[in-house]
């Protein structure tokens, strides 16, 4: 197996997850949070696409498509002010949210085909993801951060478990 296949798995596992978990809940239950000093789920989507476009924009500025407008702008990080302050309304709905992570991810798979095993080692200058490998591997790994808030409002509200 090569370094590209088992970062692609990875990618692919955690899309899974994801989704399995997002599969249910609807454009309302998408702005609850898991607790009051965390991002609703909403708000952590976009901030997982607008995060893998950046991300992927390091290796190769042109390989990403654009996002929709305003987008950024509802998702980009804001340190200065506590999360429960700085969730955006919502702006765009689940099938627009997810729609926005396909054309991503189909971009991100894209570019690490496009990848060597050199280039995959190349330094990223981002001190949690060194090389490039490490930089698509730590995709996966933070939507699978996120879920795990995602499962805490399904358990809040009533819904199966998935997982």
């Amino acid at each position: 197996m090569r370094c590209h296949d088992l970062i692609r798995d990875s990618l692919q596992l955690a899309d899974q997850v994801a989704m399995a978990y997002l599969q249910d809940l609807n454009d309302d239950q998408l702005g609850l949070k898991p607790h009051s000093l965390c991002h609703s789920i909403y708000w952590q989507i976009g901030h997982l696409v607008l995060s893998e476009h950046d991300h992927m924009k390091r290796i190769d500025a042109t390989a990403m498509p654009e996002l929709p407008t305003g987008f950024e702008q509802a998702f980009r990080k804001n340190s200065g002010l506590p999360a429960v302050l700085s969730d955006s309304s919502c702006q765009f709905t689940k099938s627009e949210l997810l729609a926005s992570f396909q054309l991503q991810r189909q971009a991100t798979l894209e570019l690490l085909a496009s990848q060597s095993d050199q280039d995959l080692e190349a330094p990223t200058g981002v001190p949690y993801a060194a090389t490039r490998a490490a930089l698509f591997h730590m995709l996966g790994a933070h939507w699978l951060m996120h879920c795990g808030q995602w499962v805490i409002v399904r358990r809040l509200i009533g819904l199966p478990i998935v997982i």
